[in-house]
C-alpha cells in the first residue's frame, strides 16, 4: 500500500486529469450535501455522510485488513442504529456485507502475500459438505423465488470466512488482549445505553417514527402475570429486542473467560473488566428476557466450575482462578446492588417477571412449556408438512422473508416455526438436519480437544468459554428457533472466536519459547 500511495501521490503531481477529478468530486458532493441541508433533508445528509465515511474506510481496510476487520466489528454492532434512525434503510443493511466482502479480499492478499499462516480447521470437510448441500437447496423447485435460496445462504454460510480471519488475527499476545479490549470498550457502550434506555422507555435510543417493519421489534412490553408489573424489553443501539439479548450473552461469555485469562497472565485491564461483569450483570436483569437470563447464570456456574478444572494447579495457581470466581460475584452482586438503590422499580419489576413465569411453585410459571414443550412441539410440526424429506429451499423461512415477500411480491412457500431443527427440516429436508449435527458435533470436537489441550494454562479460560459460547449457540439455543444462529451478530463472533481459538495453543507454544530464550520479549511479528 506504501508504493500504491506514492504512485498515487505521483499521478496527482504529474497528471492534470486526476487532479481535475478530484475537484469535480469534490464539487459534486458539495453540490448534493448544500441541496440536502437546504431542504432540510437530515437523512439524506447523513446517508452522505455515511457514504464518505464508507469509503474511508473501506481504504483503511485495503491498507490493513487486521484494522480492517475492527471497522467491520463497529459497523456490524451499530449499523442498527443507523437503520433506526434513517427508515430501516436496506442498502444500510447490506453495507456490513460488503465492508465484509473488502476485508476478504484484503486478507486473501495478504495471504499471498505470505503475511498470514496457513490454517485448515479440523472441521472443513463438514462445514464445506452442509455449504454444498445449503448451495443445491437454492434451487428448490418447492422455493417460490430463488432470492429466498440467496438470502438463506447468505445468512448460513457467508461468515464462515471469518474463521479464517480470525486465525490469522492473532500473532502474538498483544493481538490478543487488543481483541478483547477493543469489543468489551464496544460492548460497554451498547450494554450502558441499553440499562439506560431499560429504565427510561422506548422513547430512549428510538426516533419518534419507526419503520413499521421494526416498529414492534422496538417497542416490545411485557406484562408480569401474577403482580401486573409492566416493564419494557430494551433494543439498546439494535432494532430488535431479541438481538440485544443475545449480544448481552455474547458480552458475559467473552468478559467472563477474559477476565480470568488476565488473573493469569496480565494485571492491566483487570479493574476494567471487573467494570464490565458488574455492568452487564445489571443489562442481562433489565433486559426481560428469561432465555438470556438462565443461559448467562448457566454459562457462569459450569464457567467457574471449568475454570477450577483447568487451572494450572502445578504452579499453584489454582487460588487465582478461585479469585476471578470471586470477583465475578462481586460485581455481579455489586452491579446488581447499585441497580436495586437507584432504579429499585426497574430491577423489582424484572426479577417479579421472572419469578413469576420461572419459579415451579408459581401458578404462571411457563418453564416447562417454553423450555421443552413448546420448541419440541414446534419441531415434530416441522413434520406434518409434506416436503418434511426434501424441505422448501433454504431461505424459505429465514430472517428477511418479510422483505423478499415485500419487494418481489412472492410469499414463501411454508409457514415459520419456532425451533431451529424444524426449521432445517422445513427449509433443507431431513438431510439438512443430519448434516447440521455432524457439522455442529465436528466442530465442538475439535474445540474440545484444543480446550483440554490448554488446560492448565492462562489460556484455557478464554478457550473454554468459546468453546461453550460454540456449544450454546449450535445446540440448545438453534433447538428453540434458528433466529439466533442467523442473528449476523452472534454468526459472524462465532466463526471469528472459533478461528482466534484454534490459534491459542500456537500463542502458548510461542510464548512457552520466548521464556527458555531470556533475551525474546513479547514479540509482534507478522509471522512466526
Amino acid at each position: 500500500m506504501r508504493v500504491s500511495s506514492a504512485v498515487l501521490s505521483g499521478n496527482l503531481r504529474r497528471s492534470p486529469l486526476v487532479v481535475l477529478g478530484f475537484v469535480i468530486l469534490f464539487v459534486v458532493a458539495a453540490y448534493e450535501v448544500a441541496g440536502f441541508v437546504i431542504a432540510g433533508d437530515m437523512a439524506g445528509l447523513a446517508l452522505v455522510a455515511m457514504v464518505f465515511v464508507g469509503c474511508a474506510i473501506i481504504v483503511a481496510i485495503l491498507k490493513d485488513w487486521r484494522n480492517g476487520l475492527y471497522f467491520f466489528l463497529a459497523w456490524l454492532l451499530f449499523e442498527d442504529f443507523a437503520r433506526k434512525y434513517l427508515g430501516n434503510n436496506m442498502a444500510i443493511y447490506f453495507a456490513k456485507d460488503f465492508l465484509l466482502l473488502v476485508v476478504y479480499l484484503s486478507f486473501l492478499a495478504a495471504y499471498r502475500r505470505k503475511e498470514v499462516p496457513s490454517f485448515r480447521p479440523p472441521f472443513l470437510v463438514p462445514v464445506l459438505l452442509f455449504a454444498w448441500f445449503g448451495l443445491m437447496q437454492i434451487f428448490n423447485p418447492a422455493s417460490t423465488h430463488i432470492v429466498y435460496g440467496l438470502l438463506g445462504f447468505k445468512l448460513f454460510f457467508y461468515y464462515v470466512p471469518l474463521v479464517f480471519v480470525g486465525h490469522g488475527l492473532l500473532n502474538s499476545e498483544v493481538d490478543l488482549r487488543r481483541f478483547f479490549f477493543v469489543n468489551l470498550i464496544l460492548g460497554a457502550v451498547i450494554v450502558s445505553l441499553g440499562i439506560a434506555q431499560a429504565i427510561l422507555g422506548h422513547t430512549f435510543l428510538n426516533p419518534a417514527n419507526l419503520a413499521e417493519e421494526i416498529r414492534e421489534l422496538s417497542t416490545n412490553y411485557r406484562v408480569a402475570p401474577i403482580s401486573g408489573a409492566i416493564l419494557y424489553r430494551p433494543n439498546s443501539v439494535f432494532v430488535s429486542t431479541g438481538r440485544f439479548g443475545n449480544f448481552l450473552l455474547l458480552t458475559w461469555l467473552l468478559v467472563f473467560g477474559f477476565s480470568g485469562y488476565l488473573l493469569l497472565r496480565h494485571k492491566r485491564g483487570r479493574g476494567f473488566a471487573f467494570v464490565i461483569i458488574g455492568v452487564t450483570a445489571a443489562a442481562i436483569a433489565l433486559c426481560s428476557s428469561r432465555g438470556i437470563v438462565l443461559w448467562s447464570i448457566s454459562a457462569a456456574l459450569v464457567g467457574a466450575l471449568a475454570f477450577v478444572w483447568g487451572a494450572p494447579w502445578r504452579q499453584r495457581e489454582v487460588l487465582r482462578i478461585l479469585r476471578t470466581v470471586q470477583r465475578a460475584a462481586i460485581g455481579i452482586a455489586l452491579g446488581l446492588g447499585l441497580l436495586l438503590f437507584f432504579f429499585p422499580e426497574a430491577l423489582l419489576s424484572r426479577v417479579a417477571f421472572y419469578t413469576e413465569t420461572l419459579s415451579p411453585s408459581s401458578k404462571a410459571s411457563d418453564l416447562q412449556n417454553r423450555a421443552w414443550d413448546y420448541p419440541v412441539q414446534n419441531f415434530l410440526g416441522a413434520f406434518g408438512y409434506e416436503r418434511w424429506p426434501y424441505g422448501y429451499g433454504i431461505g424459505t423461512t429465514s430472517l428477511g422473508t418479510q422483505y423478499v415477500a415485500k419487494f418481489f411480491h412472492v410469499k414463501p412457500p411454508v409457514a415459520w416455526v419456532e425451533s431451529g431443527f424444524g426449521a432445517l427440516v422445513l427449509e433443507m429436508g431431513i438431510g439438512g438436519l443430519i448434516l447440521w449435527f455432524v457439522m455442529s458435533f465436528a466442530i465442538l470436537l475439535s474445540a474440545w480437544r484444543v480446550v483440554k489441550k490448554l488446560r492448565g494454562s492462562p489460556w484455557f479460560p478464554i478457550a473454554f468459554m468459546i468453546f461453550w459460547y460454540a456449544g450454546l449457540l449450535l445446540i440448545p439455543i438453534t433447538f428453540g428457533g434458528m433466529q439466533a444462529y442467523e442473528d449476523f451478530v452472534l454468526n459472524a463472533y462465532l466463526w471469528l472466536l472459533l478461528g482466534i481459538l484454534f490459534r491459542l495453543p500456537t500463542l502458548a507454544s510461542s510464548v512457552q519459547f520466548a521464556i527458555v530464550q531470556p533475551g525474546v520479549q513479547d514479540q509482534h511479528p507478522r509471522m512466526r
